[in-house]
């Protein structure tokens, strides 16, 4: 069977439409021979720079492709964006598993991963996935300089005006004598530091006799030491309680005075005999004091066994 030229134009032009077509959608993420396809919706405010070319990966496995993006037409969502994905390969999910926007690499890159939960009910072809941003390296420094920029920015704002509070506080003279101050202070800085030269110099010199002093004072701790040692080697905790033995019993015999027992008690507590001694002492010393003026009175001694003619006793005198 011969084919005629119509044919050949015709089975041409069939072919070139074929390929137009599976070259559109190959271009589009679409693959006509891999069969059915299934296509997910999902919404942002910014796609952060994610585009058809842009794959979808499900745990690190490209699945599928980003197929279109366009605005969404309602008035209450106008400027959002509605991005609509397909996956190829036979995989299941949850409606509650998250359609996430994340850098693919540090010169800005964007995919799209799902992060599957496979809880309730699964998706469907066209069914709807919340979507969410993941922040590349360059957007958590952004947002995390942001408030650093705002706090310098008034850190700026109130060191202005506290200049501003100290030019107007600070006139001539003021200044002047905030300079004087401050010359004082480096003087005495200066005092300062001489007085600690001095002090390391009598240091340096007198080094020798600080080490002396340091040698003689250790030796007075061994000796000390050496001395608590001797007294509690010595028994002195008997000693100590002998002598409390003996301030108790002196304190009972003082006790016993006071309350005027025994003869010291009595010598010191009865007055009578107290006035006893005391004539007694007058009368001795009343009879010391004649035996002294008149000895022969009380003495007598002769060689020759004679009395004094001469002497009278005071009762004959009378």
């Amino acid at each position: 069977m011969k084919m005629t030229r119509e044919l050949k134009t015709g089975i041409v032009a069939v072919s070139v439409i074929a390929l137009f077509i599976w070259g559109y959608n190959f271009m589009k993420g679409l693959n006509i021979f891999d069969g059915p396809i299934k296509t997910y919706v999902t919404e942002y405010n910014n796609v952060q720079g994610l585009n058809t070319t842009s794959v979808v990966t499900i745990n690190g496995v490209n699945v599928g492709k980003v197929i279109d993006i366009k605005f969404n037409k309602d008035p209450e969502k106008r400027g959002q964006l509605i991005v609509e994905f397909s996956i190829e390969a036979d995989f299941e999910f949850s409606k509650k598993s998250i359609a996430k926007i994340y850098s693919t690499s540090l010169m800005g890159g964007k995919s799209l991963a799902i992060v599957p939960s496979y809880e309730g009910e699964m998706a469907k072809p066209g069914d709807y996935l919340v979507g969410e941003i993941e922040s590349d390296i360059f957007s958590s420094v952004t947002e995390k300089l942001n408030p650093l920029q705002a706090k310098v920015e008034n850190v700026i704002v109130s060191a202005d005006s506290l200049m501003t509070g100290l030019t107007d506080v600070l006139d001539a003279k003021s200044r002047e004598n905030l300079k004087l101050s401050i010359e004082r202070l480096n003087n005495t800085i200066l005092n300062f530091e001489n007085i600690s030269k001095s002090v390391d110099k009598l240091i340096k010199s007198n080094e020798e006799k600080l080490e002396k002093t340091l040698e003689n004072t250790e030796l007075m701790t061994n000796n000390l030491a050496k001395l608590s040692d001797t007294l509690v080697n010595a028994n002195l905790g008997l000693t100590i309680k002998n002598l409390e033995t003996t301030v108790t019993s002196l304190n009972k015999i003082l006790k016993s005075v006071e309350e005027g027992e025994g003869t010291l008690g009595k010598l010191l507590k009865d007055e009578e005999m107290y006035n006893n001694l005391t004539n007694s002492s007058k009368e001795l010393e009343e009879l010391l004091h004649e035996m002294k003026l008149h000895p022969k009175r009380f003495v007598h001694f002769s060689l020759f066994g004679k009395k004094d003619k001469g002497y009278k006793s005071e009762e004959n005198k009378e």
